[in-house]
């Protein structure tokens, strides 16, 4: 269980960020950030370095492509210890990346404002964000991920507890909130294509796979998965 070293931290959700990150910066834990993100966490007087930085390319499309860089994505989901992995990375000069904090664009709170657009609706579906949330929790045994805000407090005090790492199980049961999560985020976007772009429901109701869940998770989405 290696030390938490360096952080991705890239929220539409700022609840809590600012003392999440000093606490994180308290620990020596190098941030890096994007966007509104890295604006905040600036104004906050905390160093953060731009994730163009590390990999030497801008954001571009109006935002729209930020963290879809192998560089980022070989940080989170390279193997420690695997020789080849290791290699690699060293080979490519591709820092690892310990912990990533994210969570998505309000998709529901969005398509739910009075005249909401399907251009509205698509620019506020998430794409990089996901992306670092599924590499992240599939590479949990080496990583941190961190999808909800209501977990900083757990994230720090294990931190301090455990001397800069975070125990197997808690890496776990964050991992499977990411899953979850990201599932039910794309059930809500497939809902609003049902229902506004006229493109019909199949596969997972027609047989039998994930069906809509009976509970709604509004806070993490902007809106609710069941009404949408």
């Amino acid at each position: 269980m290696q030390k938490v070293k360096r952080a991705l931290i890239s929220v539409s959700d700022k609840t809590g960020l600012i003392p999440f990150a000093r606490a994180l910066h308290q620990r020596k834990i190098e941030i890096l950030s994007t966007g509104g993100t890295l604006k905040v966490l600036k104004r906050a007087h905390l160093p953060a370095r731009s994730v163009s930085e590390v990999t030497g390319f801008p954001e571009i499309l109006e935002g729209r492509v930020k963290t879809l860089h192998p560089t980022l994505h070989g940080g989170i989901l390279y193997r420690r210890g695997r020789e080849i992995h290791e290699r690699e990375v060293r080979e490519h000069k591709i820092p690892p990346i310990d912990m990533v904090v994210v969570n998505l664009y309000p998709f529901g709170e969005a398509i739910q404002k009075k005249g909401a657009t399907l251009e509205r609706a698509l620019e506020n579906i998430d794409i990089g964000g996901p992306t670092l949330l599924r590499a992240a929790a599939k590479n949990f045994e080496s990583v941190v991920v961190v999808i909800d805000p209501k977990d900083y407090p757990l994230v720090v005090e294990e931190l301090t507890k455990q001397g800069g790492r975070i125990s197997a199980g808690l890496r776990a049961r964050l991992a499977q909130k990411v899953f979850e999560q990201t599932s039910l985020y794309d059930h809500l976007i497939a809902n609003y294509f049902t229902r506004n772009v006229g493109v019909p429901l199949v596969g997972a109701r027609r047989r039998g796979g994930v069906q809509a869940p009976a509970a709604c998770l509004a806070p993490t989405f902007g809106g609710s998965v069941c009404s949408i």
